[in-house]
C-alpha cells in the first residue's frame, strides 16, 4: 500500500506514566525514517486546541528513553468535552497539516481521540497508565515501573515498621481499579490487600490475620489499600482500636508516577510506538494499540473502550493463600 501521509502529530494526555517518552521517541524515529514529519502537541488536548505545537526531530528525542514523565507535558482539558473545543482541535489539525494523530494516555484520553476520529481525523491510541485498567489490553505502559517504585518504597518502610513493631497501612494509586494494589501487595507479602473490586469482611480479612500473626511471633504487618477502596486512615484507626497495635498510614501518592521507566516499559513503549506509526502511515483511524497474549496488535478503539477489566482472580486467590 502506497504511503501518502506526510505529517502526523503526537500528544500525551491525562495522568503521566513512565514509558510515555519511549512511545514518543519510537514514533518520531520510525516516522522520520520514512520522510514523514512529526509535530509534538504540548499539554494534551489543551495544546491541540490552542496550537501549542512544536516540530519533533530525531535529535530532539534522542535522550528520552530513560526519562520519566512526559516530554510533551500533559494537562486536563474541560474544553475538549464541548463541541466547540472539539471543532477547534480539528481545525488546528487541518491548519497544521496533521493527517494522523497518536494519543498516548488512558481511557479518558481515548474518548477524545474517538471524538476526533468521528470527525474525520485518523487517530491511534497507545495505552499508558499506571492503573493498568484498560480492558482491551493485557498491559498498559507505566504499570511495571509504578509497581517497582511502590515495592521499593514499602521495602524501606518495612524496616522501620519492624523496628517499632507497628502495622503499616499503605495506600497506593489506581483510581477505582485495584490492579496496582494487588500486584504490589503480593510482591511485598502484605498481610492483607483491600481492593475496590472485592468486598471483604474487615474482621476476618484484616483483624484476624494480624491477631494470628502476632500469636505466631510476627510483630509488624503491612496492609495494602487501593485508593478506590476507601480511607487508609480509617483502616488504620480500626486496626489500632481493635488490636491495640500502633498503626501508621503512608500514602505513596504521585511518587508512583515518577522515576526512570523500567526496561519492560521502555521496550513495550518502543514496540507500541512503532506499531502506532505503521497504523497512522497506512491511514488507519479509530485504532488502539494493545498487548494481547504476548503480542503487540491493535483493535477497534470504540469496541476496546466498551470492555471492562476485571481483577486477575488467580493472583487474588494466591494472595489469600499465602497470607492465610
Amino acid at each position: 500500500m502506497k504511503q501518502n501521509v506526510k505529517r502526523i502529530g503526537i500528544l500525551t494526555s491525562g495522568g503521566d506514566a513512565p514509558g510515555m517518552n519511549a512511545v514518543v521517541r519510537a514514533i518520531v524515529r520510525t516516522a522520520t525514517a520514512k520522510d514523514v514529519s512529526v509535530l509534538g502537541i504540548r499539554r494534551g488536548y489543551s495544546g491541540l486546541i490552542s496550537g501549542d505545537i512544536v516540530e519533533l526531530t530525531r535529535r530532539s528525542v534522542d535522550k528520552l528513553l530513560p526519562q520519566g514523565g512526559t516530554y510533551l507535558y500533559t494537562a486536563r482539558c474541560e474544553e475538549m468535552l464541548t463541541e466547540a473545543g472539539q471543532e477547534k482541535a480539528v481545525q488546528t489539525c487541518r491548519h497544521m497539516g496533521i493527517e494522523g494523530l497518536a494519543v498516548i494516555g488512558g481511557d479518558g484520553s481515548f474518548q477524545g481521540a474517538l471524538t476526533l476520529a468521528k470527525k474525520g481525523l485518523a487517530t491511534v491510541g497507545v495505552p499508558a497508565t499506571i492503573d493498568n485498567d484498560i480492558a482491551c489490553t493485557d498491559y498498559s505502559i507505566g504499570f511495571d515501573t509504578a509497581c517497582n517504585t511502590a515495592v521499593d518504597a514499602i521495602d524501606k518502610l518495612r524496616d522501620t515498621m519492624q523496628s517499632h513493631e507497628r502495622c503499616s497501612v499503605v495506600e497506593v494509586m489506581g483510581r477505582s481499579a485495584g490492579h496496582l494494589a494487588l500486584h504490589v501487595g503480593v510482591a511485598v507479602g502484605a498481610t492483607c490487600i483491600l481492593l475496590p473490586e472485592q468486598a471483604v469482611d474487615f474482621t476476618s480479612s484484616v483483624i484476624e490475620p494480624i491477631r494470628m500473626g502476632r500469636l505466631k511471633g510476627r510483630h509488624h504487618h503491612i496492609i495494602l489499600v487501593a485508593e478506590g477502596y476507601g480511607s487508609a486512615q480509617t483502616v488504620a484507626e480500626k486496626v489500632q482500636e481493635t488490636t491495640g497495635m500502633d498503626a501508621r498510614v503512608t500514602i505513596l501518592g504521585h511518587i508512583q508516577r515518577g522515576g526512570t521507566p523500567s526496561a519492560m516499559d521502555r521496550v513495550l513503549g518502543t514496540q507500541m510506538g512503532c506499531h502506532a506509526t505503521s497504523l497512522l502511515l497506512a491511514g488507519e483511524r479509530n485504532r488502539l494499540v494493545i498487548k494481547k497474549d504476548g503480542n503487540v496488535v491493535d483493535c477497534d478503539m470504540e469496541e476496546g473502550l466498551s470492555q471492562r477489566k476485571c481483577l486477575e482472580q488467580s493472583l487474588f486467590e494466591a494472595a489469600l493463600a499465602v497470607t492465610s
